[in-house]
């Protein structure tokens, strides 16, 4: 059996104008918001930067933008991941790149651990 493409539902897609891509707004509410959702230990420093441990112990979060290392390096994310098996790894995020962008690697890194 054929169906005409005519019965078939359009396919919809936004157009290039319409879409929206996040900048980095130099916030790190998305971030800090998902964590605390996801039942980490978040914890704020003077400085106004923020360090965040997964409950496990295993993933460590810092946001750095009172850092002098940091800067140095040109880096505000830090994301330390120790696996139950295999060698620790660390991704880095800079100052430009958006905190939704840092949030969507975190939510996956969690997502990939269940």
């Amino acid at each position: 059996m054929n169906a005409s493409t005519t019965l078939l539902p359009a396919v919809v897609r936004p157009a290039v104008k319409d879409r929206q891509w996040p900048s980095s707004d130099h916030c790190a509410s998305p971030v800090v918001e998902l964590l605390d959702t996801l039942g980490w230990a978040v914890v704020d420093t003077p400085e106004a930067n923020v360090h965040a441990m997964s409950p496990d112990g295993r993933v460590y979060v810092g946001w750095l933008p009172e850092d002098p290392t940091a800067w140095k390096r040109n880096i505000v994310w830090r994301i330390r991941v120790q696996p139950a098996e295999g060698d620790p790894w660390v991704q880095e995020f800079g100052h430009h790149t958006p905190s939704e962008g840092v949030a969507g690697f975190i939510a996956a890194l969690v997502a990939h651990s269940h």
